[in-house]
């Protein structure tokens, strides 16, 4: 029953042959087991295209397995690991009351633990600050090895991010994201010349088979939009273009997967970009593993009924590297 574990870019991968004493149970209930990870984290897994069953993604949380069906998943989290409270844990705040916290991530940090981060997280030094999300995760309300996070930015990622601090904050903000009602703006440097001022990429975003710690583009995957406005063009030492982009709906990496999708990735982003993505005279400005992605504006509603608003400018490195470039064209 032991399953295979091995850690990858940041994840874990867990292969396993279904034992008899799962045979019927829910995938949900058996990846729990075997992972060790909540219930609430395994149906995340399973609704964000993570696992496979016998080859074949799995969506359905409530889906039976067989004894002997071989089960493939990815997961970002070591349950047993629960974060601790860390006040050396480096990020401003840029707002607080007794429902929420908006923060301002660096980057290079974590969000939260997983395989490969094990402390020194976001989520340590929001308990630092705020003792009060223990006693909400303890509550049952959210995932407890993340209490407060109803949404994430990449560790290369810097920006805004808004956290949940009562049960009413937590639900509020759940169902915005998911409703796309609550409006995350990035600015984004992306390689080579954007020609349209303005667009849209509406294309479908799963988990890649090949890259199970990937995602792509894909018939049958998730609805996906991101809509984009072009900032300035810039013609040396590489073209690039700064854009803003505006999410639509909330998948995993989504601006970086559709920003590559049409040719013009995240500058930084060799992950979905490869060497294009990673233009010397920039990367060698911002350093590595930092993407030049910046969640610079976000607007939810509060408990209250009240529609807030935060901004956050380009941090100074973003700023330098900007620096480096040459206009094609004035701004509009």
């Amino acid at each position: 029953m032991d399953p295979e574990v091995t850690e990858e870019a940041g994840l874990t991968s867990l292969d396993v042959r279904v034992p008899a004493a799962l045979d019927g149970q829910r995938v949900d209930r058996s990846l729990s087991m075997l992972s060790g990870m909540s219930r609430r984290s395994a149906a995340e897994v399973v609704a964000g295209g993570g696992v496979l069953v016998d080859g074949r993604p799995v969506r359905t949380r409530s889906t039976t397995l067989r004894q002997g069906q071989r089960l493939e998943a990815m997961v970002s989290q070591a349950p047993s690991d629960r974060p601790q409270a860390d006040p050396s844990v480096g990020f401003s705040v840029v707002y607080a009351d007794d429902d929420l916290v908006v923060v301002d991530k660096p980057a290079g940090l974590v969000v939260h633990h997983g395989a490969g981060h094990r402390g020194g997280t976001l989520v340590d030094g929001l308990l630092a600050r705020f003792a009060d999300l223990a006693e909400l995760a303890e509550s049952g309300v959210g995932d407890p090895s993340r209490p407060g996070i109803v949404h994430r930015l990449d560790k290369g990622t810097s920006g805004l991010m808004v956290v949940a601090r009562s049960a009413a904050g937590f639900e509020a903000l759940s169902a915005q994201l998911r409703a796309h009602r609550a409006e995350r703006r990035y600015l984004a440097l992306v390689t080579g010349i954007v020609p349209a001022d303005r667009g849209q990429v509406d294309a479908p975003i799963d988990r890649s088979w090949r890259h199970r710690d990937r995602m792509t583009v894909r018939a049958g995957g998730r609805p996906a939009r991101t809509g984009y406005l072009v900032q300035a063009r810039y013609r040396s030492p590489v073209p690039a273009t700064l854009i803003e982009a505006r999410l639509e709906t909330g998948r995993t990496h989504q601006v970086r997967v559709h920003m590559s999708a049409i040719g013009h990735p995240v500058v930084g982003d060799q992950r979905y970009g490869g060497a294009r993505a990673l233009p010397r005279p920039l990367v060698e400005r911002l350093g590595s593993d930092r993407l030049f992605l910046h969640a610079w504006r976000l607007t939810v509603e509060h408990p209250d009924g009240r529609v807030l608003s935060w901004e956050s400018p380009l941090p100074a490195d973003l700023e330098d590297t900007l620096s480096l470039l040459e206009l094609l064209e004035p701004q509009a």
